[in-house]
């Protein structure tokens, strides 16, 4: 995705693409998604101590970067995940992570968190969507209700990824004061978590339902009723990965589709040769490289925080989210029969494209979140 990186994101890049590419080859994801088992711990723990969860957490809190841009770097991470469609918590930890970072200050307890993360020792995910609801983070129909003892929190939320194998949740509720966010333990009492099917099937989504679930004070991300700036940092991280990832899937299946037209002859000529055929790929990479330049233009912007990031992350999201699906659908159409097998691996990508255009909003949100922008 980044022209210009430097030797030690390079062999960030490196050490990451040899781990994924050992450890969860697809002829290993296909066992997992077989067999429905989730993405292993222990391989998480790994990947935490290759710096996975540190790029967002500042170096007073056990953190790190690469480069000194966190989010790029974690943006290269992400974008090997995409290449491998590998399934795993990036995304979503990384997202809390980002959110408890910015509150630690005012909220240290929350330290002791973000350690856990850090280490792999913890999973956590983001609960922001409500059954039969589009992205609308900041008007949830889950209630969090003052107790003797904090909160307790009613309600059901759906989307919800690696929540099987979670130990926390970021909980959005509407609070007296407002909408707030909370840390729930996934095991406390009244936390059901139901399996639910996605397209995706390297993704583990979840419905969470809580039940007079009871949470202390302290379990109270960010300020009471305050949170609209916090989510939207998370929304602009939980973005800007997902379209590294995105592009990831985009460029693998560009190139497996690119491989296939070299290899296969048809009257005794490569695929490659027509021309017909050499403009839709001419097309293709257009698009692939569109792609991930609006990406990197998003991740910087998040990254540094600029004034246009909310812009610049919806426009990408809005652009990528349509473009990539469609390339996909047409690299799956120059493979022939075949591409339209489950043996083959081209639908892997197609699902991961497919699955991330409509998680945290789809295009026509973005460009309604665009347009509301515009309009001041």
């Amino acid at each position: 995705m980044q022209l210009d990186l430097t030797p030690d994101q390079k062999t960030f890049q490196a050490t990451a693409r040899k781990a994924l590419e050992k450890e969860v080859p697809l002829t290993r994801i296909r066992e997992m998604v077989e067999a429905g088992e989730p993405f292993d711990r222990d391989w998480w723990a790994a990947g935490a101590e290759l710096g996975w969860t540190a790029m967002l957490v500042p170096e007073e809190l056990g953190g790190g970067t690469v480069s000194g841009e966190g989010l790029r770097d974690l943006a290269i991470i992400a974008e090997e995940f995409g290449r491998g469609v590998v399934p795993g918590p990036l995304i979503p930890v990384n997202v809390v992570l980002a959110g408890l970072v910015e509150v630690v200050p005012d909220q240290p307890h929350h330290a002791e968190t973000v350690e856990a993360l850090l280490a792999g020792e913890a999973v956590a995910t983001w609960a922001a969507y409500e059954p039969g609801e589009e992205w609308a983070p900041l008007a949830p129909r889950t209630v969090a209700k003052p107790s003797a003892e904090g909160f307790l929190i009613d309600g059901t939320k759906d989307r919800v990824e690696v929540a099987r194998s979670a130990d926390l949740l970021l909980v959005l509720a509407s609070a007296p004061e407002g909408t707030s966010q909370f840390l729930v333990p996934a095991s406390a009492p009244g936390v059901t978590i139901t399996p639910t099917p996605g397209i995706d099937l390297t993704r583990d989504l979840a419905e969470v339902r809580f039940d007079r679930v009871e949470v202390p004070a302290s379990a109270m991300v960010g300020p009471a009723g305050d949170v609209a700036a916090l989510v939207e940092r998370q929304l602009q991280v939980a973005l800007a990965l997902q379209l590294a990832d995105t592009c990831g899937a985009l460029g693998s299946a560009f190139d497996l589709s690119v491989q296939w037209a070299f290899d296969r002859y048809s009257f005794g000529r490569p695929l490659a040769s027509y021309q017909a055929l050499k403009h839709r790929w001419a097309d293709q990479k257009t698009w692939l490289e569109a792609s991930l330049a609006t990406t990197e233009a998003a991740v910087r912007a998040v990254g540094a925080r600029t004034d246009d990031a909310a812009e610049l992350v919806s426009v990408a999201k809005s652009y990528v989210g349509d473009r990539a699906v469609e390339v996909i659908q047409d690299t799956v159409q120059l493979f022939g029969g075949i591409g339209v097998t489950y043996e083959h691996d081209a639908h892997f990508y197609l699902r991961r494209a497919t699955a991330n255009r409509y998680l945290y909003g789809t295009p026509t949100e973005h460009r309604q979140r665009l347009a509301r922008q515009l309009a001041g």
